[in-house]
């Protein structure tokens, strides 16, 4: 198919001829963002509609597939798989210390070690396993002890275990800095696109 016959066809750009990106412009913004994380595509909350509308074409044409995640790469980019949850295109992506929610009470998700750890260090949260859940010498449940929450079942890791069982599982982390009001949000999931039950 001729460049000039698939410009005719709707494609805005003769870069993507395989994909329509008339098509990919017609979505919402919302859907074109759940369209990036499906591709494991990294850093679209700050992207303006033209230019994920761009990368998503990219993606699907082949010529911008991000290269797949490596173990204990804590680039902060979203994981991605058969399971990948719904609640994920709904999430901002946050990839940085440095990003801001776009407003209280956002759901924000993020794989970047450094964002994880100075989430929890603002709550004076500790890394932690669920007791008794280990298994094969390997970390159980992964949690948080908070300051008077914890209780006698969660016992402390250190980060690099931590850390290490989160990438070696491909584990997203979707939480919240505020709640919808403004205060301070303790809210947090780990989650595996890998099966539904994270």
């Amino acid at each position: 198919m001729s460049k000039q016959r698939t410009r005719e066809k709707g494609n805005r750009t003769p870069d993507t001829p395989d994909v329509n990106e008339s098509e990919l412009a017609g979505m919402t913004v919302a859907e074109l963002r759940g369209k990036a994380v499906e591709l494991g595509i990294s850093g679209t909350h700050d992207m303006r509609k033209d230019d994920l509308v761009h990368a998503v074409a990219e993606a699907m044409s082949g010529g911008g597939t991000p290269r797949p995640r490596s173990e204990g790469d804590a680039g902060g980019g979203v994981r991605t798989g058969k399971d990948t949850s719904k609640s994920l295109r709904y999430s901002q992506e946050v990839t940085s210390p440095d990003n801001e929610p776009e407003r209280p009470g956002r759901s924000l998700v993020t794989t970047s070690h450094d964002v994880i750890r100075q989430w929890a260090e603002q709550r004076d949260a500790r890394p932690a396993t669920v007791e008794g859940t280990e298994h094969d010498g390997h970390l159980g449940v992964l949690r948080f002890d908070f300051p008077g929450y914890g209780g006698d079942e969660l016992q402390r890791v250190d980060w690099d275990e931590w850390f290490a069982t989160f990438d070696e599982r491909r584990l997203n982390f979707i939480y919240q800095e505020q709640r919808s009001d403004g205060a301070q949000s303790n809210f947090f999931r780990l989650e595996s696109p890998d099966r539904e039950d994270g």
